[in-house]
């Protein structure tokens, strides 16, 4: 079974999404239309996914993911292979506690997979490099944060439901040698009293006898305007994080990965994490402006004094599918760099 335990000192790694090829999809775009159909798709998906292992490694990024080249979205990415939920009767509802609006599918009846849901771009990116593999899945309480309910009627009951199929999927990611399977829970940042209840409870649920290395990624979201706006209102400290790190540093997750650079999170709450791995963002996603190979070091040494250093992966705030593929390249670049200065000078 794979652990937690680093071996090199700060390795990198990624949130989880890069930018698709022009041919693939519409860029700088969330949600974007695929440009291709049918077989073509499927091949154009295979062949972004090699692209996207080829650009970390070339970036010199240690634990590479497949960018999530094959999903339109992180979180209907994964409903598309689930049964129960009518894609065709979407609702307009109020996701993130109504910071912004979006036309969702609606859950009908029993929730079950029709089949693996990421087989086949887990195993051709396991089959093309030897480096540590992540796949990052959507987290129970994002999803029900994400969809319409004409069936259970209940949130915690329909967040259990889902953390069962997705213990299926991370089940199978494992057996095709994923080395560590992500949860994005964007929704904790936004619940943190029943993200400290229910919904550690679900991830518990979704990890259950998963062999490989479990993570939780917690960020205030994509630099699209809503969050901007929302961050805009948090004041010069953001403090949530302290109502839920105490019990998330008593979970069965190993790692938590989460925004630090440009955010107005206090270092000293890093320290609520005690035990944990921590996936350090040092790389922006909100802005094209590349961070130095001195500013990422300088953020993983700050995080050093709250965080013992071989607990540390330097990794991006959050996921780049709407950036321009030519500065995600350079923020990677940034990241290696960065993580190899401030591993110098922490030896």
């Amino acid at each position: 079974m794979t652990t937690s335990r680093i071996t090199q000192l700060i390795p990198t790694t990624i949130a989880g999404s890069l930018p698709k090829p022009l041919w693939l999809a519409v860029p700088n775009k969330l949600w974007a239309p695929w440009r291709l159909e049918g077989d073509e798709l499927a091949a154009g998906k295979d062949d972004a996914t090699l692209l996207a292992l080829k650009l970390q490694e070339d970036a010199g990024i240690d634990i590479v993911c497949d960018g999530e080249q094959a999903r339109q979205h992180f979180v209907h990415g994964f409903l598309e292979a689930v049964e129960g939920i009518d894609f065709e009767r979407r609702v307009e509802i109020g996701i993130r506690n109504d910071r912004y609006k979006a036309m969702c599918p609606t859950v009908v009846g029993e929730l079950r997979l029709r089949s693996r849901v990421h087989a086949r771009e887990a195993q051709l990116a396991r089959a093309h490099t030897k480096r540590k593999l992540k796949f990052t899945l959507p987290g129970p309480m994002t999803i029900v944060d994400t969809i319409a309910d004409a069936h259970y009627g209940d949130r915690v009951k329909m967040a259990m439901a889902f953390a069962g199929l997705l213990n299926e999927e991370a089940r199978g990611l494992a057996a095709d040698g994923v080395d560590v399977i992500q949860f994005d829970e964007p929704a904790f940042n936004v619940y943190m009293d029943a993200t400290a209840g229910w919904g550690i409870e679900a991830l518990h649920r979704a990890i259950d006898g998963v062999a490989a290395t479990t993570a939780v990624h917690i960020c205030y979201g994509y630099g699209i305007p809503a969050n901007v706006e929302w961050k805009a209102t948090l004041g010069g400290e953001w403090r949530q994080y302290e109502k839920f790190f105490p019990a998330l540093a008593k979970s069965r997750i190993h790692q938590v990965s989460l925004e630090c650079i440009h955010s107005h999170v206090p270092m000293s709450v890093l320290r609520l994490l005690d035990g944990k791995d921590v996936l350090l963002g040092v790389i922006d996603v909100a802005t094209d402006t590349i961070e130095t190979p001195e500013e990422v070091a300088a953020v993983i040494t700050q995080a050093a004094d709250f965080v013992p250093k071989e607990k540390i992966v330097a990794c991006t705030n959050c996921g780049m599918a709407p950036m321009r593929r030519n500065i995600a390249t350079k923020k990677l670049e940034a990241l290696a760099q960065g993580a190899a200065l401030a591993r110098a000078g922490l030896r």
